[in-house]
């Protein structure tokens, strides 16, 4: 996902995809547990994925 696609996002969409991406990371670590992933990469991705959502929450929180 783009910077530039979530920053046209309002903060109650950003919140509700931080939580949707919270959710798929928490099963893919619980699968990754269980058994091999096919794509391991995928755990980064996300964990990326959320760390840029929630910069973009901060961003428009201070102005």
């Amino acid at each position: 996902m783009k910077a530039k696609e979530l920053r046209n996002m309002s903060s109650e969409d950003l919140r509700k995809k931080e939580q949707d991406l919270r959710e798929d990371y928490f099963k893919l670590r619980f699968q990754n547990g269980i058994r091999r992933l096919e794509n391991p990469a995928r755990l980064a991705q996300i964990r990326k994925d959320i760390a840029r959502v929630q910069t973009i929450i901060n961003e428009q929180a201070r102005g």
